[in-house]
Formats: C-alpha cells, structure tokens, sequence
C-alpha cells in the first residue's frame, strides 16, 4: 500500500511506456545541446556572431510553423504525430556525422540541421501536450506534469554528463549519433502505447487560417492563460541570450574542457530534477498561481554567479546557479503547463499549446541573434548579465495577473475565468 501513492501514474502500462519513451527522447535532445554547438565551436571554429546564428535558426521552428502546427496536429491523432516526427528528427541528426565522415560538414550544413530539427521538435511537442490529457484524465495533470518533468529532469543530468567524455574522446559530430539513437528508441517506445485516441471528428473542409485564429482569439481573449504567455516570452528570450553566450564563456573565457563543460551543464540538470520531484508540493503550499512567478523571482537572480565566475571554486558556485536556474524553471513550467491544460477545451488544446509557444518561443531566435550581436559588442561576460537581468524582470506579466492570487487548479468551465 505504500508503494502506491509513490508510483501513482506509473502503475499505468501506458503511462510508463510514454515516460520511457520521454526518458530516451529527452537524452538525445539534452546531448543535442551540448554536442551541436559544440561541433561549431570546437569543430568548425565558429566565431561568437556564428554561434548566435545556430542558436536562433536552432530555437527558429515555432516562429515558422508554430500556428499552423496547432491547426494540424489537431486534425490528427497525437500519438502518431508523436512517433513520425520522432523517427524523422532521428534521421535528420544522421547526416551531421555523415557529413563530417564525407568532409562535407560546414556551418551551413548545422544550421539546416538545426532549422529542421525545430521545427519537427515544434509538431512534437503540440502533440506531447496535447496527448497527455487524453492518456491519464485532467484530474491527473499536475502529478503527470510532474512525474514527466522529473524524467526529463533525469535526462538533463545524464545527457550532458554523458555527452561532455564522449565530445572530448569521440569528437561532437560522432556523439550525434547517440543522439540519432535516443530519438528513435523514443518513436519506437511511443507505438508501444495502447491507448489510442479516436480520429478528430472533420468540422467540414479544412480552414487553416480559420482554425489558426480561433486557437488565437481564444488564448489572447483569457487574462490567464495571456499572461502566462507573455512572462514565457520575455523569460525565453533573455535565456536564449544567456544560453547563446554561456557555452562560448566557458570554454574561452574560463578554458573549460568537454568534460567539465558536461558537468556544469549536468547541475542545471540536478536542479531540474529537484525541481521536479519539489514542482506538486510547491504548487499546493505556495498556491498554483503564485509559485509561477515566485519560484523564478527567488531563482533568477542567482544566475549572476556566473559572469562573477573566474578559474577555481567560484565555477562551482556559478555552477548551483544555475542549478537554481533550473528548479524555479521546471516548478514553474510544471504549474502552468497544468493550468494551461486544465483552462483549454479538448478540440483547442492543440492550437492552444502551438499558439502559446508560437508566442512563448518566437522571439527566441531573435534571443539568439541578439545573444550573438551582444557577445561581439559586449562579450560573453557582458551578454550573460543582460540574460540575468532580463530572466529576473519576466515575473512582472505573471505578477500582475489573476495568477498571483490563484490557490488550486481551475477548470475550464470556472466562473471566475469564464469571462
């Protein structure tokens, strides 16, 4: 009896398999992280500004094909969406080492990659958000947020710690192939599940840019949800900013290894999962509402650590900063993810999940064209305050919001929010 409410959802067949599938996916993304670009900065000696352009046609995908995904995705079962795009990024990720086999790698070829990698990650993910619901009830969203959250947590840790020795021994293009390997185990996995959903009844013939602004309308028209996705979008951009500039000043500035790079990385992971397992107790102690602005208020500021870093302990200090960085993050996301879930109709949830992160993540790529026009005028010490700074002023949206007094999860039909 004890065991039960500690495994909660995990007794469930097909929850477990998704949470297996996400555990390999999310391995092969986080050595992504680390191993591509690297492979620009080690491999092919990309300058800073160089660097900053894979960063944002990297994070490019939602602003291309985010509102269009959302229409699409809903016009389609999740779980095969889920498992195509997972095979498709797997192949895609094939042709960096065989281009660097064949002498053929250059920093052309990596953006490409990167420019399809996300936008495949975009119809992915609408479809993970979307599926979720459907596999384990709305009166499970927060604990099934949770339990995936501390799976990809999990991930984050092991990834790049994996990912740093063999970057350093294999070189960044070879360890892609690792990469290759989770994304397909993740595919894979997912055609293990057997809960199906039924084929989205057709309204008639399709309407694209009908479908696209009911989705809008109806997330810009709710004071909630609008301003969750307001504080994302300010948040994403100053850490894509940050993110863009931090691998640069850890190898350049400090004269870090793979290897140590990996495992700094590895912390943010740590703080990750410790976000994860503390993301349900947080949001019933604090309030749902609340802990979405009060966990990367108390965070966020931490992140100064690293531009104050130098040679020696204070790496390791910089180094729970950015842990820090990563527990507010997976609390919040966490709590809004399941209010988002919670507020959205069925037949919405995947327009709303794109248009949110059509608006969320759309300024990403300008995050990572700034973070590389800021590391050539500022440097990369420069660039990370701004990040900070930016990062910290993101509560504001949330703060001034209905969220700030909001106790529990709500439900769509609240009379509160029906407004």
């Amino acid at each position: 009896m004890s065991k039960t409410p500690r495994l909660g959802l995990l007794r469930d067949r097909d929850f477990g398999r998704l949470f297996v599938a996400t555990a390999l996916g999310q391995l092969g993304d986080r050595i992504i992280f680390l191993a591509l670009p690297m492979a620009a900065i080690a491999a092919l000696h990309a300058d800073e500004f160089q660097v900053g352009l894979m960063a944002a046609v990297t994070t490019a995908g939602p602003l291309l094909v985010g509102l269009p995904a959302g229409a699409w995705v809903d016009r389609m079962r999740k779980r095969s969406v889920m498992i195509g795009t997972d095979l498709a990024r797997a192949l895609v990720l094939l042709t960096i080492p065989a281009a660097w086999w064949a002498g053929l790698l250059t920093i052309w070829w990596l953006c490409a990659v990167a420019l399809v990698h996300g936008m495949l990650t975009v119809f992915f993910d609408v479809a993970y958000v979307s599926y979720l619901p459907h596999l384990v009830g709305r009166s499970s969203l927060l604990e099934g947020n949770s339990k995936l959250a501390a799976i990809r947590s999990t991930a984050s840790i092991s990834g790049p710690a994996l990912a740093g020795p063999l970057v350093g021994l294999a070189g960044s293009t070879t360890t892609l192939l690792l990469s290759s390997t989770g994304m397909a185990m993740s595919g894979l996995f997912t055609i293990t599940i057997r809960k199906r959903e039924h084929k989205p009844e057709s309204s008639g013939a399709p309407q694209l840019g009908r479908e696209i602004k009911e989705g809008m309308r109806f997330l810009a028209g709710h004071p909630i949800l609008r301003a969750i996705v307001l504080g994302d979008a300010i948040f994403n951009l100053f850490l894509v900013m940050y993110q863009t500039m931090l691998l640069v000043f850890l190898e350049r500035e400090l004269g870090l290894r793979p290897s140590s790079i990996g495992l700094v990385l590895s912390g943010m992971g740590c703080g990750a999962l410790t976000g994860a397992l503390l993301a349900t107790r947080a949001s019933k102690w604090v309030g749902q509402g609340p802990v979405i602005w009060l966990a990367p208020l108390v965070t966020c500021p931490l992140t100064v650590l690293m531009p104050l870093a130098r040679t020696g302990w204070s790496v390791s200090a910089a180094a729970l900063g950015l842990a820090a960085l990563s527990l507010g993050g997976v609390v919040r996301v966490v709590a809004q993810s399941s209010i988002q879930q919670a507020l959205t109709p069925d037949r919405l949830l995947g327009r709303m999940s794109a248009t949110a992160r059509f608006v969320s993540c759309g300024g990403i790529p300008l995050g990572g064209l700034l973070g590389g026009a800021s590391g050539s005028a500022f440097g990369a010490t420069g660039t990370l305050w701004i990040g900070a700074a930016g990062m910290t002023l993101s509560v504001l949206p949330n703060f001034l919001s209905p969220l700030r007094m909001l106790r529990t999860l709500p439900t769509e039909n609240a009379p509160e929010f029906a407004r």
